[in-house]
């Protein structure tokens, strides 16, 4: 079938937005249109297999039993079934009691098929438009669409049926970046995802199982399917998926029931508190996860596993901050990676759509942190591909592909691929939402081929868009850097009243006349911490009063009248400097370069009585992209900026004598 056929039938279907139109939003034509047409899909599969269907009822229910769903799915020949004669046709010969008769309809079709219309919420749109008057027209327009298999095969049928979501996510734009991944980025990401396996997807009779953790609408498991079928005709690809949003779940089955694949296969729920594949391995795993996403709402439930599981759940490596789950995503992907045996056979490759978050969110040693290091300590991490901004509907920030494998290539072990593909894009004809740039075909065969290339590249190629790093490169020391306390004691106003308000002066019987014996004195300084006790002391004894011994007393004089200052004396704590917190500061120090050594090339030449609190050091894992790519944009030279500035104050001069002409 031409493409030409395959936009006719989705028009057709499409058309029942013009009887629409006044009653429903535009954002909700889908609802209708959707269902109708997996329900039309549905009888004409079925059609020939109708009669078998109804002997196999009538054998068996015929001794008063209930037919079982295993044996009427056979008779089908399908995943699913109808227990009832009744077509579109059918229903629309008894316009009086169509809607009655639409209900008797649905409720002869198997589980499954009714599950799928369900969460369309196809009750209450048959409802709304028999209240609107349109239910008549609108069963008619669908049952004189022709999709018989023969006229049109599954695979035909789901490029009309993508045709049709394609429409529907454009037509509610505020939404759709949720459910609903650009094409020409899927293609992309499948390239990435397969390529690298071309050789081994030709042998005949491969098999291959693909999950979708977060599938949305189906969209990347179609085209996953249609790449590994397109190097290899004979494979067999098994699809599944997991969706949190119930229409988008309902047209994720649809698409595989009409294309004849298990809609069993996509399971309906969160996947992080209700896995929906928890005893299942994959070869490819591929995700387009909501960016940002918080995950309040499963966090007892990602919590207990994190802590109960460990590292033999899926959480063990760390826990984000609760207002993003990106990385919960990928762990969870992680945990479905099929084992490599001891002849290197088996393993699994993982791409996800990530922002620029999950690069480098988190401080040493926090979650994040945590799971980069994991990711990269296990050498999973094969690449990360930065890509244009501006391609997707509901976000016009920058993106990035990660591709995970634990099946990396001799040459590439203990190696991660940074990909710069930001620079390949065109303007769209028409902006949708925020994505205003697109991928042409030609854009996603270069960066496919440069992601090759890169693979078997030991160092940096010159055309600068490609550079190779070790792991470890990514690791760093977070190191503490002290500076040691240095004070002079002054007896001022403010530090005699500082020193009143502190608990041990105010615990003692007689504080004021204490602070009263010390007033003669402001307006000292003194540049020892003894000599400021000293002279503090004296003028109490010669005033009659006693000084308070003990540590604390004279911990809280020296904090109310020292004062900070270059040149005061160093303070100590067992006979060593004591940090003054103030002047803390921390530095991050690459995994390979000993802090000390960092310390004396970087620190000391300008400060010299600095030191490394070891003890405080912790070990962080970041990937900052943009820093590896940045290119240094020299300043415009000041006369020319002085040239234009001239020239703008000449053009205002001119507008302003015109206005006031």
């Amino acid at each position: 079938m031409n493409s030409n056929k395959h936009t006719e039938l989705a028009n057709h279907a499409w058309s029942v937005a013009d009887l629409l139109r006044g009653d429903y939003k535009q954002s909700d034509y889908g609802k209708v249109i959707l269902p109708f047409t997996v329900l039309r899909r549905l009888e004409c599969v079925l059609e020939p297999t109708r009669g078998k269907v109804a002997e196999e009822i009538e054998r068996l229910e015929g001794s008063g039993g209930t037919a079982p769903e295993r044996l009427l799915k056979r008779a089908s020949g399908q995943s699913f079934y109808s227990r009832t004669d009744l077509t579109l046709k059918k229903v629309l010969n008894d316009p009086q009691y169509l809607a009655a008769n639409l209900g008797q309809y649905l409720a002869g079709l198997s589980e499954n098929a009714r599950e799928v219309l369900d969460k369309y919420e196809f009750t209450q749109q048959v409802k709304k438009l028999d209240s609107a008057n349109l239910l008549y027209q609108v069963v008619g327009r669908f049952a004189d669409l022709d999709l018989r298999p023969e006229v049109v095969s599954n695979h035909n049928m789901g490029y009309i049926f993508e045709e049709l979501i394609r429409r529907f996510a454009e037509q509610s734009n505020e939404t759709a970046g949720e459910h609903f991944t650009p094409r020409e980025v899927i293609q992309l990401m499948v390239n990435l995802l397969v390529a690298p396996d071309a050789d081994v997807l030709n042998v005949p009779g491969v098999g291959r199982k693909v999950l979708d953790p977060a599938c949305g609408t189906g969209g990347m498991l179609s085209a996953a399917d249609e790449h590994i079928k397109a190097l290899n005709p004979d494979a067999t690809v098994e699809v599944y998926g997991q969706e949190l949003n119930p229409e988008s779940w309902a047209i994720c089955r649809s698409d595989l029931m009409i294309k004849g694949q298990d809609p069993e296969n996509i399971k309906f729920g969160n996947s992080f508190s209700d896995d929906g594949h928890a005893r299942e391995k994959f070869d490819y795993l591929l995700a387009n996860p909501p960016f940002g996403v918080e995950w309040k709402k499963v966090k007892d439930e990602v919590e207990t596993e994190h802590k109960s599981l460990g590292d033999s759940g899926r959480f063990g490596a760390g826990l984000p901050r609760i207002n993003d789950g990106s990385l919960l995503f990928l762990q969870h992907m992680i945990s479905k990676m099929k084992p490599v045996d001891v002849n290197g056979k088996g393993g699994s490759r993982i791409a996800i759509v990530f922002n620029g978050s999950p690069l480098f969110t988190g401080a040493a040693e926090s979650g994040e942190s945590r799971i980069r290091q994991w990711i990269l300590e296990n050498d999973w991490l094969e690449a990360i591909v930065a890509l244009p901004d501006q391609l997707f509907y509901n976000t016009g920030i920058s993106t990035y592909f990660w591709i995970l494998t634990n099946r990396k290539h001799a040459d590439h072990k203990g190696k991660v691929v940074l990909l710069d593909a930001r620079g390949y894009w065109q303007k769209m004809r028409k902006s949708l939402g925020d994505k205003r740039k697109e991928l042409s075909k030609e854009h996603i065969a270069e960066i496919t081929q440069l992601y090759a290339e890169a693979l078997t590249v030991a160092e940096d190629p010159e055309h600068g868009k490609v550079k190779v790093f070790r792991n470890e490169d990514f690791g760093y020391r977070r190191i503490t850097v002290e500076r040691p306390l240095k004070l002079r004691f002054d007896l001022t106003e403010e530090t005699l009243a500082a020193l009143a308000e502190s608990k041990p002066v105010e615990k003692l019987e007689h504080s004021t006349e204490f602070v009263a014996a010390l007033r003669p004195l402001i307006g000292s300084t003194w540049a020892t911490k003894s000599d400021a006790l000293v002279a503090l002391k004296d003028a109490e004894v010669a005033a009659g009063m006693t000084w308070p011994s003990g540590a604390p007393f004279a911990k809280a004089v020296r904090d109310a009248i020292g004062v900070r200052d270059p040149e005061g004396e160093v303070q100590k704590i067992k006979g060593m400097p004591e940090p003054d917190a103030d002047l803390r500061d921390y530095e991050n120090v690459p995994l390979n370069e000993e802090p000390e050594d960092y310390l004396k090339r970087e620190v000391l030449p300008h400060v010299p009585d600095v030191w490394i609190d070891h003890a405080k050091t912790k070990i962080g894992y970041e990937i900052p992209f943009t820093r590896h790519f940045y290119v240094y944009q020299p300043p415009r030279p000041l006369a020319e900026i002085d040239a234009e500035l001239k020239t703008l104050n000449a053009e205002i001069q001119a507008l302003m004598s015109e206005v006031t002409k």
